[in-house]
């Protein structure tokens, strides 16, 4: 199969297009037919070596996460799905080695669910990962709950931008902190803006004067440190971007793999309660690119997806 792979840490230019084995398929897996695979903030930070530390690493490592595409073959053990169905999935082994940029991807099934009838293929693929995120963020560590006051750091951002979509599925009410120039954007979303460069703090103070009673962080840094002074009483804060939060006494949420949410999540999608931009798509030889665009346009104005060909 043609894909995407790099044989060493480092930068874009590590990336190769090229002939790779076919995957192997384990019985309790799916072999998938890739169509689409967004890039996340992690892929850069997985091929620059920052997860080093973390996951232990097979090279070649074929890079990605997230992935929509169509079941081509079942595993033995297999019943959940049928050769034909169209899926999405967050595909994250316990190391770094076969990922989703290429044309196919053995896919155990915990890691995936029915793609949203009312997704194109390009959507669908940036739905799993920043999508989880945020679920498992709110529900899972924060506890969101109906009548609450939920403040989300980075709300236009990728994760950002789907946790004041299900905050307000929630039933609770949102104050979306970003930059500036992105406000009209959280409006949009549902939620109440405040803006970074004014001065969050006061910003949120006045629209809770009692705090907040959760708060998720996507930035990290000293949007994160400004941020338990904001909590009420028995406020809870929660990060998905700096590990520092543990000694502010909240947890830091790195997203599971899980069916039963990211079938939730699709259901979410389907009801029209969250969805994705897509803000710019790249070939499979051109993934290079993608990284790059990655970087430099992260999160806020649209996922950037990698395609791949489908008949």
């Amino acid at each position: 199969m043609q894909g995407i792979s790099y044989r060493t840490f480092g930068g874009p230019e590590v990336l190769e297009y090229g002939d790779l084995p076919d995957p192997k398929l384990a019985p309790d897996a799916v072999l998938v037919k890739v169509v689409a695979t967004a890039v996340n903030p992690v892929d850069l930070a997985c091929r620059s070596g920052l997860l080093a530390p973390l996951l232990d690493t097979a090279f070649p490592v074929i890079p990605g996460w997230d992935v929509s595409g169509v079941v081509v073959q079942r595993g033995w053990s297999v019943d959940e799905y049928a050769v034909g169905d169209e899926v999405i999935g967050y595909v994250r082994k316990d190391w770094l080695s076969q990922g989703t940029c290429a044309e196919y991807v053995a896919c155990p099934v915990r890691t995936l669910a029915r793609k949203p009838r009312n997704l194109g293929f390009l959507a669908a693929s940036g739905l799993p990962l920043a999508g989880l995120t945020a679920l498992q963020a709110l529900r899972r560590w924060l506890q969101v709950r109906r009548g609450e006051t939920l403040l989300v750091h980075g709300a236009a951002g990728a994760v950002g931008s789907m946790a004041v979509r299900i905050g307000v599925d929630l039933g609770a009410r949102v104050i979306g902190a970003s930059r500036a120039d992105a406000a009209e954007r959280v409006r949009e979303l549902g939620a109440e803006p405040v803006a970074y460069e004014d001065g969050f703090g006061a910003a949120v103070r006045e629209l809770a004067p009692g705090g907040v009673d959760a708060a998720l962080d996507t930035v990290g840094g000293p949007v994160l440190a400004g941020t338990p002074p904001l909590l009420a009483q028995d406020g809870r804060l929660a990060s998905v971007a700096d590990g520092e939060v543990l000694s502010l006494g909240g947890v830091y949420v790195f997203v599971r793999p899980d069916p039963h949410d990211l079938a939730d999540l699709a259901g979410l999608a389907e009801a029209g309660a969250v969805d994705v931009a897509v803000a710019r798509s790249f070939p499979l030889d051109r993934a290079e690119d993608a990284h790059r665009a990655a970087a430099q346009y992260p999160g806020a104005q649209g996922k950037t997806v990698i395609t791949v060909d489908w008949e």
